[in-house]
Order: C-alpha cells, then structure tokens, then sequence
C-alpha cells in the first residue's frame, strides 16, 4: 500500500484559490533528500511531511529547492488534514515541532483554523542594491528581519499593480520580499504580496509567515491589535491576524482538492537513498 499525500488550498474557503499545498502524513522517519524530490515533483510553493511524536507532529516545509524554517499556509493545510482525516479529534489543538519551535493550531470560529506563530519584528533597512528598481516602485519604508525585506508602498493599486524583475530579486540576500500597502477597502486593514525567487517561488499566492511581520509592523502603523488582511496575488487569500503575547495569531480556511498515493517505486527510493 503507498503513502496518501494531499493538496490542500489553504486561506480560503473554495479550490483553485487561496495557496495550495502538498501534506504527506509519513509513518515512519525518511531521508531529507527523499522529501525535497517528493517536494520537486509535487512543484507547489510548499510541501509539508508530518510524523506523529509521543506530544504531537514533527512537521517540515519543502519548497521545490529547499527546505524552509517557517511555513504558514502548509501548517494551515497539514492542521486541517489531521483534523478533516480524524487523525486529530476536532477539540484537540494540533501540535508541531518544527525548525521555528513548537508551533500550535486550533479550530477556532466559521470554520477558521488558528495557527500560533512567532512574531518577526523587522528593523528599518537600507534597501540592497536593485531591490527597489526590481519592484519598480519608490518606497514608503524599507526593513528588514531575519529571512525578508518588508517594502511599504503608498497604496494598495501599487500594491496591485507590482511586475517585479524576478532575476534581480532572486540574487538579493533574503529569503523573500513583502510588499505592502494599507488597503483601500473598508473590509480589509491592509495588502500585501510576496515574492521569493530565490526558494523557486517567484510569487507565492498567500504567505502566512510574513504575516509574522506585517502584523507587528502595522501595529504601529494603525495601533490596533487585530487584522483582516488580504494577499493581492492571482489567486489572492484572506487571512485573520491578531497579537497577543508577544505571538502571531494567524487565521484562514482550508480546502482539501485531491487525495493521492505516492507509489510502491517511489517509496522504494527513499529505501535505496
């Protein structure tokens, strides 16, 4: 019998938007380079492999290329597989030992799921050289924390509007690029995209990570604690976000598109790696 692996749309409540994302529930430890192929050929922004522990999920993130420290919409996914398969009881707050720490999800209200995550506080940055030329934009403010740029731009049709130099992005010395602006609707607080050359996801459709820093970020901007924000991306996302003890609530939907089965074959090459 192979291993199930799914793809799930995570920040939102219907397919074909939102961010989609591969889970793979292992059964036992496999090799790293096992999963980056598996992460290769299933070629979505992020792949999360889960293995059940004594106190919960081991989780790790796979983009294409590499594997990642912070994940937000494959944890987002990987909760929603536990509870949806019953591999979790719907009361029971998922767990996950990841590179970033313990990580914790729980089912909160009109079928969002919660992730608890670690707050990002950018500082203010010089930006490197081609940054702002790549975006094609003049920036409101430019930082920086441990894995992006944060770009503020003056208003979300910028926001909108972004065609970014993608092989300029891809040699600066970061992870990934947020760009943001305030939102220019009453049903949102602010917009953002991201891009991330340089991991092989040259936009990434809703990134729940970087809202570990836009959401301090515009704490100081609007003084206010609690967040709807939107990911301007073509399939486009919504996310809930809210700060409370020095942590990054980050909430959103989740739908499962297909259910797959990784083959006998495929299983018997992470034997022989």
């Amino acid at each position: 019998m192979g291993l199930s692996i799914y793809q799930v749309d995570s920040f939102t409540d219907r397919p074909f938007s939102g961010n989609p994302a591969a889970v793979c529930r292992l059964v036992k430890p496999v090799d790293e380079r096992w999963m980056q192929n598996v992460a290769k050929e299933m070629n979505l922004s992020e792949s999360a492999f889960l293995r059940q522990e004594e106190d919960g999920y081991s989780l790790r993130w796979f983009t294409p290329t590499r594997e990642v420290d912070l994940c937000g919409h494959a944890t987002l996914a990987s909760a929603h597989i536990l509870w949806e398969r019953n591999y979790l009881p719907a009361e029971e707050e998922a767990r996950f030992h990841t590179r970033s720490g313990l990580l914790t999800a729980r089912k909160a209200a009109n079928g969002y799921i919660e992730l608890n995550f670690p707050l990002e506080r950018d500082r203010p940055a010089d930006p490197p050289k081609g940054l702002l030329e790549a975006l094609g934009v003049q920036a409101e403010y430019v930082g920086k924390n441990r894995f992006d740029y944060i770009v503020e731009v003056s208003s979300e049709e910028i926001v909108r509007s972004l065609n970014p130099d993608f092989r300029v992005l891809s040699r600066l010395p970061c992870e990934g690029v947020i760009v943001t602006g305030i939102s220019a609707s009453e049903e949102q607080d602010f917009v953002s995209r991201y891009f991330a050359p340089g991991l092989g996801i040259n936009e990434d459709p809703v990134t729940g990570s970087a809202h570990c820093c836009l959401a301090p970020y515009w704490q100081k901007r609007l003084n206010k604690d609690q967040f709807v924000a939107r990911q301007l991306s073509e399939r486009g996302g919504r996310l809930t976000v809210r700060l409370s003890d020095q942590r990054v609530h980050i909430g959103g939907q989740a739908v499962t598109v297909f259910k797959g089965e990784l083959s006998e074959r495929t299983l018997q090459e992470e034997c022989s790696s």
